[in-house]
């Protein structure tokens, strides 16, 4: 038998991003947060979605600059450069182009009572 270094799971928290107000339907807004940068969208349905503001596939920071659309009844963001599409549920590639598949980082995403917006954040470790 064999042990097993076990290390705490740093808790997640909740992080105030902006105020809803400051973003706009269907149009993609960048956030940073702890150094690392956020695509933040609001669909047509008034759903909010963080993703990797990295395009996996070009290496740009863009994502906020890619379209907004749906394919059947998933909310989806293309890539402004290679058009690589992603779904903003799940961050899986939805059309790869032709390239290997690669994924978006996704987060959980609340709106608080005051109208701010909030992302599930990794604790500080």
């Amino acid at each position: 038998m064999t042990a097993t270094e076990t290390r705490p799971i740093p808790a997640a928290v909740w992080v105030r991003v902006c105020a809803v107000d400051d973003l706009e339907r269907e149009r993609g807004r960048a956030a940073l947060i702890d150094g690392e940068q956020v695509a933040l969208f609001v669909t047509h349905d008034d759903r909010i979605y963080a993703v990797q503001q990295l395009d996996p596939y070009s290496g740009a920071y863009v994502m906020a600059r890619g379209i907004v659309g749906s394919r059947a009844d998933a909310p989806t963001v293309a890539s402004p450069m290679y058009k690589q599409v992603f779904d903003l549920r799940t961050g899986a590639c939805l059309d790869s182009q032709g390239k290997e598949e690669r994924t978006l980082r996704t987060w959980a995403v609340g709106v608080d009572d005051h109208g701010d917006v909030l992302l599930k954040w990794k604790a500080n470790a």
